[in-house]
């Protein structure tokens, strides 16, 4: 449980980084705004390699700096490790802007499902793909692979087992340069596995797989490599590889520099980093007019949700949540994120797929519809009598109160949410405490201890549906989950189970969408509004951006000539 948990760590983030908008005092929601622009699905500013120059240097900021370079272990699965590993480490398969997976030549010339009964899955690699060790990518690699992430050897400290943990063998196919991979269970989301691909040398005991990525990468395979890790100076230096198959990128160098928020800004505007984050109200204002840059606004997949505790409480009565679903104007919500943002933010219908994804409905109806007279008429038919007008409602001699759990670090635009759903959930007579909590506990003594009634947060980059199998069902001992308010059914189990393991799209979709529409009205969790991706960038630089919901190719961004 504890290893799922961690990797959810880069994919679930708290309030800390929502987005800031002007103020809200838990006042009435204020008037709504002029209709503002939809942004579309991806800003990179293609150019073909002819038109960029050789050479230059990128510059970016990351949050801290990188200690376990291994994005399968406990510790390395973070956004920036993904980053370096993306181009340093074999990625077989590369997202496009919808967020579907393509091969990647350079390693990959073909992947397919060539058995059903059981499932087997057959990988043609690229022959002219090596590590930097000399090998050829090959079988001992997608061996090494499997048994450390298969959860079998509990000395392998590894983030994430969904996918391995399906995997029944891995064999030579007809020649050196293919393997075929067989499942004991079907498993549709086959393309992520192996995504980045790790060498065998460096995967084959726990040891090497634990400490051996700590601080360095030992071996490579990928455009570029790690010249320098200055630990003085925070910043990692990578360079174009002399080994590299591929076609040698047009950067001379990607720099990483570790700043906050505000260094990062402040940096950008001085000239001294190359991109930096816009998504806030605040940050924003200070970076629309900035000199020698370009604002780069896409649809990543982020999504923002209240989770509901139905394991105990009020909200262990499914009329209650359901009821605190329809009192929250989600649109409302929507429009105060957008506040002072170049962009509308689009309410979320569904938690599997985002507006700008395939497979995407709109399940919310009828529970996820502001409906505050429905909202009372449940709340009277569940025994929540109103004692008068301003006053919350009792039942046996209880109010009913809900504690919303923020963490110490939310923005201003959390603490904004958490203030206008208190006082929506007034207007039907339902208290909310707002509960500022530790950030270092926010996660590990409340929301996996079910410590709330009430919570917000994130989930990201879960472009592959089944990554979210965890947070939707009913929770079980020993089993991984991140079902936090432990909202589930036997239904959505079934659904859910069916969908992961159907090779046929079409019929994965349907049951995706059938499951959700029952997470909805079990009342899991209020469903809110995709995140927009705004990104300072500075002029001329191509290939870079936000890329919707796919995968920045860094063997192709450089500067304009």
């Amino acid at each position: 449980m504890q290893r799922l948990r961690v990797w959810f760590a880069w994919t679930v983030t708290c309030a800390l980084t929502l987005l800031t908008a002007t103020g809200c005092t838990g006042s009435p929601p204020p008037e709504r705004p002029a209709a503002l622009p939809t942004y579309g699905t991806s800003d990179i500013n293609s150019r073909p390699s002819g038109a960029l120059r050789s050479g230059g240097t990128l510059t970016l900021p990351i949050a801290q700096m990188i200690t376990q370079f291994n994005f399968d272990h406990v510790d390395g699965a973070t956004d920036d490790v993904w980053t370096v590993d993306s181009f340093t480490e074999p990625r077989l398969f590369a997202r496009d802007v919808k967020g579907v997976p393509h091969t990647v030549p350079e390693y990959l010339l073909a992947a397919s499902v060539t058995g059903t009964e059981p499932q087997v899955v057959t990988y043609r690699l690229n022959p002219k793909a090596r590590w930097s060790d000399g090998r050829a990518l090959g079988r001992r690699d997608f061996a090494a692979q499997w048994h450390a992430l298969s959860g079998a050897d509990q000395r392998y400290l590894v983030a994430d087992t969904s996918g391995y943990d399906r995997i029944s063998d891995v064999r030579q196919g007809a020649g050196p340069h293919e393997v075929r991979v067989t499942f004991k269970r079907p498993y549709a989301d086959w393309r992520r596995l192996f995504t980045p691909l790790f060498p065998a040398a460096g995967y084959d005991t726990p040891q090497r797989f634990n400490t051996g990525w700590q601080g360095r990468l030992p071996i490579t395979a990928g455009p570029f490599k790690l010249a320098s890790d200055d630990r003085t100076a925070e910043t990692l230096t990578f360079v174009p590889d002399p080994r590299w198959w591929g076609t040698r990128p047009r950067l001379d160098r990607i720099v990483f520099r570790v700043l906050d928020a505000d260094a990062a800004l402040q940096a950008f505007l001085n000239g001294e980093v190359d991109a930096v984050n816009a998504a806030t109200s605040e940050a924003y204002a200070q970076l629309k007019g900035a000199r020698d840059s370009d604002i780069r606004i896409g649809s990543a997949w982020d999504e923002v949700h209240i989770t509901l505790n139905g394991a105990g409480g009020p909200l262990a009565d499914k009329a209650v949540r359901n009821a605190v679903q329809q009192a929250v104007d989600r649109t409302a919500l929507a429009e105060v994120a957008a506040q002072g943002l170049p962009v509308k933010v689009p309410l979320l219908g569904n938690h599997f797929f985002m507006t700008n994804q395939p497979g995407y409905t709109d399940d919310s109806r009828p529970y996820g519809s502001y409906d505050p007279g429905a909202a009372e008429r449940a709340l009277a038919a569940a025994g929540w009598k109103s004692p008068g007008s301003g006053k919350p409602r009792v039942k046996d001699g209880h109010t009913l109160t809900l504690r919303f759990v923020l963490s110490e670090g939310t923005n201003r635009l959390g603490e904004d949410l958490a203030q206008l759903v208190q006082h929506m959930l007034a207007q039907v007579g339902v208290q909310v405490v707002i509960q500022q909590v530790p950030a270092s506990a926010y996660a590990s003594q409340y929301l996996e201890k079910g410590n709330f009634d009430l919570a917000i947060f994130r989930f990201t980059g879960l472009t592959y549906p089944s990554s979210a199998y965890a947070v939707y069902r009913r929770p079980e001992t020993g089993q991984p989950f991140q079902n936090y308010g432990g909202v589930g059914s036997a239904e959505v189990d079934s659904l859910l189970a069916q969908a992961v393991g159907t090779l046929d799209q079409k019929a994965a979709q349907q049951l995706y969408d059938r499951a959700d529409a029952e997470i909805w009205a079990l009342g899991h969790d209020i469903e809110l509004y995709q995140r927009p991706q705004i990104l300072a960038v500075r002029k001329g630089l191509a290939n870079y951006g936000v890329p919707g919901l796919g995968d920045i190719d860094f063997s192709r961004v450089g500067w304009q000539k």
